[in-house]
């Protein structure tokens, strides 16, 4: 299977730190790879990285098999490459048309020159499709704000967003953290849908030994900065993850 994205020995020092300590795997469409780890195993980094907030100190990316750098979120946006954070970036106030084309909206040119016609109906019937593709169920979604969806509706509209413009790669960081079981459910269903129906590589996130199992084919292991592990999923158990996540176990083989 032919990989979209390969993190090729990345790290990032910050003076004498260390906060990546040479980090590689590959990432294909219509897989699922968790990366997992405890606070100050690296996993933030490795995401600011992949997203263009900052470069890595050493090694470097490839994107269909071509070398990439990217300087700041812009081009990884440009590059297909879209993240969901824990705060969601969603504005409250804005019914989901408005935050799936925030700072993209559809413009068609008018005679008043740089001054275009928002494209509002066609936002909203764009929005409203990529929210049902994926089997997204939002009562009266049609002009609804933010601010009175639930947290877990919240999340799958991020999500479903983030899908709609990544054309290689969905980054979701800690995608169920604030969620209940039948909410956290709603978006692993999601995330899965996502897998099945999308030309697209996903990178998950998170502390939930059973949400990984639910929706990662791989699993990478951070501690400390560094790679303990990149396994096969069906490979290994949560057991054998969390005793790599503590330093229990040794240190196991890429796959």
């Amino acid at each position: 299977m032919t990989a979209i994205l390969e993190v090729e020995n990345v790290t990032k020092s910050y003076g004498a730190t260390q906060a990546l300590k040479g980090v590689s795997f590959s990432l294909s469409a219509g897989r699922t790879l968790a990366v997992v780890g405890d606070n100050g195993a690296g996993k933030s980094t490795l995401v600011k990285i992949l997203t263009g907030m900052f470069p890595p100190t050493t090694g470097g990316l490839r994107l269909d098999g071509e070398p990439v750098t990217f300087n700041n979120p812009r081009d990884a946006h440009r590059a297909g490459i879209e993240a969901v954070f824990q705060d969601l970036a969603l504005v409250p106030n804005l019914d989901v048309a408005g935050n799936f084309f925030l700072r993209r909206e559809i413009i068609t040119p008018s005679w008043l020159g740089p001054f275009g016609v928002v494209r509002k109906r066609k936002m909203a019937r764009v929005a409203k499709e990529s929210v049902s593709e994926l089997h997204i169920r939002i009562p009266g979604i049609d002009g609804q704000e933010i601010s009175k969806m639930s947290g877990g509706q919240r999340q799958c509209v991020a999500i479903a967003r983030a899908a709609y413009w990544a054309g290689r790669v969905l980054i979701l960081d800690e995608p169920t953290a604030a969620l209940g079981v039948e909410e956290s459910g709603e978006v692993l269903r999601v995330l899965n849908t996502i897998k099945k129906e999308r030309n697209i590589g996903q990178l998950v996130i998170s502390h939930n030994m059973e949400h990984v199992w639910a929706v990662a084919d791989d699993i990478l292991v951070l501690r400390q900065g560094a790679q303990q592990a990149l396994l096969r999923t069906a490979d290994t158990t949560p057991s054998e993850v969390v005793g790599l996540i503590t330093g229990a176990h040794q240190i196991k083989e890429k796959a």
